[in-house]
């Protein structure tokens, strides 16, 4: 991470400081440039259709990891030829979760040639046959014309294979929604869900805030959950037509759930928690169009940055502003993405061809930042984001989510709850290994550092019932009878043949991103690791005695109040007041229960 993060946590920031980094990419449409962006060959000669610049010649060469799929033309295949093919493709949608891009018209070394009219009809005719077989859906993303020295046209055709729902395995990505207070965050998730546009005086958020007090200031100051579903040919599923949650997660064959998190710079604390316990897969960062990068808007950046969440950003309430308004928003996005502390390449959506390529782009660049400029009240370019969403593929491939898989169950446990006739019920994020009804984990540490015995009595994700959670997603588990009372948020629900160890003490390396002064030993911080919250103190800095902003050294730490669970290499994130840093666990002093309550003075 460049420690020149601390930029945007200082508010030093210059508004035109730092050299661009590869321009302004803005998306062409059907004529311009190819949606993976790969290396260019040799261009063929062609003719100028319509007076449109020729295709750049070359995708990059087909990957044989990934989701993405090539193919020059399935046009009859043999019954041999064919099994193949759809062997192929559920390899594929494994890649991805569920979901494949294919290119037809394209061959494997990346190379556009086309296909006539006939070709492609029957090509397309042979993927919705192949999808079929495996028990999915094709939908067609937009085609593009090759000039060749042809008579007849040529187009290629990208295609998105998504699987139909079955036995709640849908693909799930979590979206945190970071922004300044009054930028509209609750209000875009509310039009996004509810199906219905504002009214300009912020209906759509009512059903999202949690407490009388944000209903009455109209400002979000917990954590809100709030999902949006896509069936298989990318349809929306949402609460418009009287749905349930669970109707939606029946319907969905991915499901966006947004973490609504809060934007008042004395709420804070609430939204780094929700950025570190609920492993988001991306952010999606709000500006007011009429206000720009104001408030909390330049800390939420530097705090996705500095967590390594990447973001995509919304310009909301364009219907409020003149369009050299709007345009001088975007501007000013742009020069402070381009800084040395952002090294990002904004590429502006105007069209759905962009958002097609944005999504493709940002999945495979985490340099790409694709900004949207749109209104709640107007829906001018909402169905954008909407194209967008429903592309964007998963950010994390099958290969990590098995391994994740093979290892014991670890539960983070981020909300506790008491249900009637249900009885404790937590909260939180499966880190690794599978969960299913009816286990048997232990749950801690305590405040004297123990692990208690408890089952799993039933799982629910997304608000409908489930029997089996894997290692990334996220649920409630009922807990029965369990005392809550025990219970507390930090803690982990682990296999008992995990021997989990709690500590102290730890060490970690870090950067300073802001301090008024200077850091010392004896300095008290907020130290956010995972879902871990808690006062600890600066016991030691290695081979320095104090810390400027900037800069770097190994730091050791203690907990005040009880022993955490951590893990080596962890990241951890602390603040107090205006002082903030990053960095990561590099050692853990692990210690019994019984040292624990010595520690603690139990």
């Amino acid at each position: 991470m460049d420690s020149r993060v601390s930029e945007l946590f200082g508010g030093c920031c210059r508004p035109g400081g730092g050299p661009a980094m590869g321009g302004n990419l803005k998306a062409r449409g059907a004529g311009g440039s190819s949606s993976c962006g790969g290396p260019k060959g040799k261009k063929k000669n062609g003719r100028n259709r319509g007076g449109k610049a020729n295709n750049p010649p070359y995708l990059p060469p087909e990957a044989e990891d990934g989701n993405i799929e090539y193919k020059l033309k399935l046009v009859n295949p043999s019954q041999y030829r064919f099994e193949h093919l759809v062997t192929q493709m559920k390899w594929r949608l494994q890649e991805g979760r569920g979901e494949a891009v294919y290119q037809i018209g394209v061959e494997d070394n990346g190379l556009l040639v086309g296909l006539a009219e006939e070709e492609m009809r029957a090509s397309l005719k042979t993927l919705h046959r192949m999808a079929e077989k495996v028990g999915a859906d094709i939908t067609v993303l937009r085609e593009r014309e090759v000039d060749y020295d042809s008579d007849v046209p040529r187009k290629i055709t990208e295609v998105l294979v998504r699987k139909v729902p079955d036995n709640q395995q849908f693909l799930d990505l979590r979206v945190a929604v970071l922004g300044n207070v009054d930028s509209g965050k609750s209000t875009l998730l509310g039009v996004l869900t509810q199906g219905e546009l504002d009214n300009g005086r912020g209906r759509a958020r009512l059903n999202l805030f949690r407490h009388l007090h944000e209903i009455q200031s109209g400002r979000t100051s917990s954590i809100s959950f709030e999902i949006l579903g896509f069936n298989s040919k990318g349809e929306v599923v949402n609460y418009s037509d009287s749905r349930t949650a669970e109707e939606i997660c029946e319907s969905s064959s991915k499901m966006i759930t947004f973490i609504d998190l809060a934007g008042h710079h004395k709420y804070l604390h609430t939204t780094i928690f929700g950025l570190t316990s609920y492993c988001p897969d991306c952010a999606l960062l709000l500006v007011s169009a009429n206000t720009g990068i104001a408030g909390t808007t330049r800390e939420h950046l530097g705090l996705a940055l500095a967590l390594k969440v990447p973001f995509f950003i919304v310009v909301s309430k364009v219907d409020l502003c003149a369009k050299t308004t709007v345009e001088r928003t975007v501007r000013q996005l742009e020069r402070v993405l381009k800084q040395p502390g952002c090294h990002k390449v904004p590429m502006l959506v105007t069209s759905e061809d962009d958002a097609v390529t944005a999504a493709q782009q940002f999945a495979q660049s985490p340099n790409v930042t694709p900004i949207f400029t749109l209104s709640s009240v107007s829906g001018e370019s909402l169905d954008l984001l909407k194209v967008f969403l429903n592309i964007l593929p998963p950010l994390t491939n099958s290969k990590e989510q098995e391994e994740l898989m093979q290892q014991l169950t670890e539960f983070q446990v981020d909300e506790i709850y008491t249900v009637p006739e249900v009885g404790t019920v937590v909260g939180g994020t499966l880190s690794s290994g599978i969960c299913r009804e009816g286990d048997q984990l232990v749950v801690g540490p305590t405040d004297d550092g123990c692990f208690l015995e408890l089952r799993v009595c039933s799982i629910q994700r997304n608000r409908s019932a489930c029997r089996v959670l894997r290692a990334g997603q996220a649920a409630t588990l009922a807990l029965g009878d369990f005392d809550r009372a025990l219970l507390r948020k930090g803690m982990v629900m682990v296999s008992p043949e995990m021997n989990p160890t709690i500590c102290s003490v730890f060490e970690a390396e870090i950067v300073l991103l802001f301090h008024a002064t200077t850091f010392r030993r004896g300095f008290q911080v907020t130290v956010h690791v995972g879902n871990v919250r808690q006062t600890a103190v600066v016991e030691k800095i290695h081979a320095k005695d104090k810390l400027r902003t900037g800069e770097k050294a190994v730091v050791r730490f203690r907990f005040l109040k009880h022993p955490e669970y951590l893990k080596v290499g962890a990241k951890l994130l602390f603040r107090e007041g205006v002082t903030k840093g990053i960095g990561h666990v590099t050692d853990v002093q692990a210690i019994t229960a019984g040292e624990a309550q010595a520690s603690m003075g139990f």
